[in-house]
């Protein structure tokens, strides 16, 4: 039997009274308890109590001594582990003239030692008895209620550990996630059996990439390669969807022209396990057809990272609300989606060409040039002048503010002409820059966390990035100031609590976010805001650190022209008048769009050193 189909942990009566009884005030408690002897006996002493009982619905009070009975407490599948490449004091400490920004930062990089964790012998031995997937290498749990790993999470997590040089947790980390492509096929939501049939935002070739511009591993690379492969196979065969748009034809008659892009979808009923009862409640009244796919549904939106969020929701004839029971996942072509994806295929066929394997490496470039040709017909909007998720059912763009609607910036994906500019204006024009701790997540007050007031680190970092990445000096303005709104932000917060949090209310004078299923949770091990979002103002363009090349500050620097740097432009090439600056020991590090698909760029004589000893070929 699969693991997601246990009659304990998934399905069968046991989860259906436990969950309904609300034997806890968070259905996932239940979930993640290991079970204290076989599946086979549990369920045998659960089917003799239910015979034993008038009408099978076993008392509040009995369901409660059973399950101490026959479950442990959750967590015990973990035991604590303490990185040994753990630093007190990481070079990038050495870097952050700020004295109150390095205290912080100083008590973050202590976290590290709280959240490392090692998977119990017994869960690879007994994986009937634990819903914890197991996975070889140690790793960093998010913390509170998220006791197991998750995945695109991690994306900021490896980040956060190479910037502390922790380079052989983070290759552990990447390693795990390379067992599950092996294990599954992809990587599941998180690290559970009641996750297994859902990813998450593909982000484990970003992962390699930011590990290897780290340590120029390209044995690790090598042996790699085939498990990215078939995680992009898994998206390409089962998360693929074609949209079809009309054109006018010559003879004046309408054809449809159709482009290949990717969704959230997961075609699996049922309640989500961990928030079994609210799922139950949420589905009351409906047909059983109908019940079963709003739960797939809410399973895609969990799929998504953005569980959950008016963007998901299928607007019905004004005046009429839309609410979570709204939610069609499915019918949205997301931006943020397809422009990872389309970083993907530029990663992948740079990898390819690290390793001469020029014929594959050719195959993903035209996967890419088609995906940015896609991106452009059906996400990108002329007139809001910018990329906007494209609804299947209604077949429209959503026209509502989201940070995602900004991604492609950070993906570097289809950014011709005046695409930029365009949706910097239409940024500009949105309210979502009147708030002073962060951009929000959207514009629309729902009670979901992905919606206003909530904002989320990885939205901020994607969103600054993208605008500092490119040649407007508008837009590396605006991410400076985004940038430093957010630090600030963040250590007032903590030093308030002491804590960092997932999520943030940008209303009012900032506090940790609140909404959606639970509890607002402790997120330590995101990729730490000192990491990425000091961003230093130099004598015009902005100087953006590669991992672990530079640190934060509250102040700008002394107007000082930057030296032993390279000038780079993400369409013009070397050289380009009004580009990035990159200090020249990161030179390595070009975008997407000119690693690999724009190979023939000669090697600029500053990119010497680190990227050359490691026989690491130009451009990547």
């Amino acid at each position: 039997m699969r693991h997601d189909q246990s009659p304990i942990y998934c399905t069968g009566e046991l989860l259906r009274q436990v969950q309904m009884n609300k034997l806890f005030s968070d259905d996932k408690y239940f979930v993640d308890r290991p079970l204290r002897g076989s599946p086979e006996t549990v369920l045998q002493d659960f089917q003799q109590l239910v015979n034993a009982t008038p009408g099978g619905a076993v008392p509040k009070e009995q369901l409660e001594a059973f399950v101490e009975a026959h479950f442990s407490p959750p967590g015990q599948e973990f035991e604590p582990w303490e990185p040994s490449d753990w630093t007190l004091s990481p070079e990038l400490l050495g870097r952050i003239a700020d004295p109150r920004l390095r205290s912080w930062a100083q008590e973050l990089n202590a976290k590290w030692k709280q959240l490392g964790r090692k998977v119990q012998a017994e869960v690879q031995s007994s994986p009937e008895r634990h819903s914890l997937i197991y996975v070889p290498n140690p790793l960093m749990v998010p913390g509170g209620r998220f006791r197991e790993y998750y995945y695109w999470d991690s994306f900021w997590v490896v980040e956060g550990l190479l910037l502390c040089n922790m380079t052989a947790t983070a290759k552990g980390m990447i390693q795990n996630f390379l067992h599950l492509v092996e294990k599954f096929g992809h990587v599941p939501n998180g690290g559970r059996v009641y996750y297994e049939r859902r990813s998450q935002p593909p982000f484990l070739a970003l992962m390699m990439e930011a590990y290897l511009e780290r340590t120029r591993d390209l044995a690790f690379l090598n042996e790699s390669l085939p498990l990215l492969e078939k995680e992009y196979r898994f998206w390409q065969e089962q998360r693929a969807v074609n949209v079809s748009l009309g054109a006018a034809a010559a003879a004046g008659e309408e054809e449809e022209e159709e482009y290949a892009l990717n969704r959230y979808h997961v075609p699996v009923g049922g309640p989500r396990p961990e928030a079994y009862s609210a799922d139950v409640e949420l589905a009351q009244g409906l047909q059983e057809e109908a019940r079963q796919a709003l739960w797939a549904e809410l399973k895609g939106a969990a799929e998504s990272g953005w569980d959950f969020s008016s963007r998901w929701f299928l607007p019905g004839p004004p005046p009429v609300e839309a609410t979570l029971r709204d939610t069609q996942t499915s019918a949205v072509v997301p931006v943020d989606l397809n422009a990872l994806l389309c970083r993907v295929e530029a990663l992948l066929a740079a990898f390819c060409d690290s390793l001469g394997d020029v014929g594959k490496a050719e195959q993903f470039r035209a996967a890419h040039e088609r995906r940015v040709a896609a991106v452009r017909a059906v996400l990108w909007n002329e007139e809001a002048g910018v990329w906007l998720d494209y609804n299947l059912a209604r077949r429209r763009h959503n026209r509502a503010f989201y940070p995602s609607n900004l991604i492609p910036l950070w993906a570097e994906c289809g950014l011709e002409g005046a695409a930029v500019e365009k949706a910097l204006r239409y940024l500009e024009s949105t309210t979502a820059l009147s708030y002073a701790h962060g951009l929000p997540t959207s514009l629309a007050h729902t009670g979901q966390q992905w919606d206003l007031p909530n904002a989320w680190a990885p939205l901020q970092h994607m969103v600054i990035a993208g605008l500092a990445r490119s040649s407007s000096p508008r837009a590396q303005e605006l991410a400076f100031t985004l940038a430093q709104n957010w630090v600030r932000m963040n250590l007032a917060v903590y030093e308030t609590y002491q804590a960092m949090f997932e999520k943030y209310d940008v209303e009012g004078d900032g506090s940790p976010g609140a909404g959606g299923e639970y509890v607002v949770q402790v997120r330590q091990s995101y990729l730490p805001p000192w990491g990425w979002a000091g961003v230093e103002r130099e004598a015009g363009p902005l100087c953006l650190p590669c991992p672990g090349a530079a640190g934060a500050s509250l102040a700008r620097p002394s107007p000082s022209p930057p030296a032993g740097g390279l000038w780079l432009d993400q369409r013009g090439g070397p050289a380009a008048p009004g580009s990035l600056w990159r200090p020249s020991h990161c030179c390595r590090l070009l975008p997407a769009s000119l690693r690999g698909l724009a190979g023939g760029l000669p090697r600029p004589a500053a990119c010497t050193g680190a990227s050359v000893k490691a026989g690491l070929p130009w451009p990547y």
